[in-house]
């Protein structure tokens, strides 16, 4: 095991200089990103030119592409993502400060996931093709094709009318959870749920042919022929097996915890990285948006290695060489 996990680790280097590269490469393949942003304030002004050379001379952007290549990996590997455009502060201490709602929303996200799909996708499994099986796979089908905003639209619909109450949606009403449970979860709750409940729907789908693909090994009807209890062949001999795809899937949703969901923290106002990142976007603040992309890949990249031990755990069959 642990030979196995210093080869992936040392494999995993070279990925990270080529996500590197890639994140470089295409933020210098977009229209002239200096231009850009000094026409939004100078535009048809006479110092127009001169703010520009200005800005791409701050941004490093007179070198050539090999120097500012060098200056990026050298920043990068030394903790540099560079400054904000838009707040002047560097991009590391800017994500630092908007990765817990984000991390928050997406952790919330994964766990109603999880506790909505696995034990639908066993019970739909367990009771292939009866009326129960028939009104969970109806739900699933109907989950998957509402997009979550849509669905955090209905919540907020419902909330108001039926309850009077929506959340703060206001970036000023975020508080953190150790700070203000009630507040924190007030404003987190229908997006996770939104969020939540699209994800698992999904999730459920994968586990119930999994968990009927399982039933029929014959490991598994040698354990029926036996008389062990049902709950027994269900958790400790079906269920493992068939969470290994599942691990996979919750695997991918690593992207969504560290940049955050884009659209329902737009929606609801959640000063995390999707929402920064949208207003970097917008602004032309392009250091934020290659930071942003960076982390994401550099994150999906070690939580590979991280899934692939879970297989081994999951299924003590699988080898590690």
């Amino acid at each position: 095991m642990r030979t196995y996990v210093i080869s992936r680790i040392i494999l995993n280097v070279p990925v990270v200089f080529l996500v590197i590269t890639l994140v470089f490469l295409a933020s210098h393949a977009v229209p002239d990103y200096a231009t850009r942003r000094v026409a939004q304030s100078l535009q048809g002004s006479s110092s127009y030119q001169e703010a520009v050379q200005q800005v791409k001379k701050d941004l490093g952007l007179d070198k050539p592409l090999w120097e500012q290549y060098g200056r990026y990996v050298g920043g990068v590997l030394k903790g540099d993502l560079g400054n904000s455009l838009l707040t002047k502060r560097p991009v590391l201490t800017e994500l630092k400060n908007r990765l817990p709602p984000s991390l928050e929303l997406g952790i919330l996200d994964l766990i109603v996931a999880l506790s909505v799909s696995i034990p639908i996708g066993v019970i739909s499994a367990v009771r292939q093709d009866t009326w129960i099986d028939y009104i969970l796979r109806f739900f699933a089908i109907l989950w998957v094709a509402i997009p979550s905003f849509y669905l955090a639209v209905l919540l907020l619909l419902i909330s108001f009318k039926g309850l009077g109450w929506t959340p703060p949606l206001t970036g000023t009403g975020y508080r953190s959870l150790l700070d203000d449970p009630v507040q924190n979860l007030q404003m987190m709750a229908l997006p996770a749920i939104a969020g939540g409940i699209a994800t698992g729907a999904g999730i459920m789908r994968l586990l119930r042919s999994q968990m009927l693909e399982v039933l029929r090994q014959d490991y598994v009807r040698t354990a029926w022929a036996k008389g062990l209890r049902e709950r027994t062949i269900v958790m400790r001999h079906a269920l493992r097996n068939a969470l290994i795809p599942v691990v996979t899937i919750a695997g991918l949703t690593v992207g969504t915890l560290i940049s955050g969901n884009v659209i329902l923290e737009s929606m609801f106002s959640i000063p995390g990285v999707g929402l920064f990142a949208v207003t970097s976007i917008q602004q032309n603040d392009f250091p934020v948006a290659q930071g942003i992309v960076l982390l994401v890949a550099i994150a999906l990249v070690f939580t590979n290695l991280v899934v692939d031990l879970t297989y081994g755990w999951l299924d003590p069959r699988i080898p590690y060489q």
